[in-house]
């Protein structure tokens, strides 16, 4: 299991991955949104996204996990 953090303290704008879902690497799982610019989250390796640990609107500290991925 890889856990996906974030990478700044920011708001959760947009999470487009779903529990389940086939990721490739770089592929985006959620938006952050600070200071009115977007910051996506990519999958750092290929697998299937194990767990997704924010919604929309969600506060997140740097290094708060945002999803979990089981690699292939």
């Amino acid at each position: 299991m890889v856990d996906v953090p974030a990478e700044i303290a920011a708001n959760v704008w947009q999470v487009p991955a779903t529990v389940g879902q086939a990721v490739a690497a770089g592929d985006t799982l959620a938006i952050l949104e600070s200071m009115k610019m977007e910051i996506p989250v990519e999958a750092p390796v290929a697998g299937t996204v194990a767990e997704v640990r924010v919604a929309p609107n969600d506060q997140v500290n740097e290094g708060d996990i945002i999803a979990v991925i089981d690699e292939h």
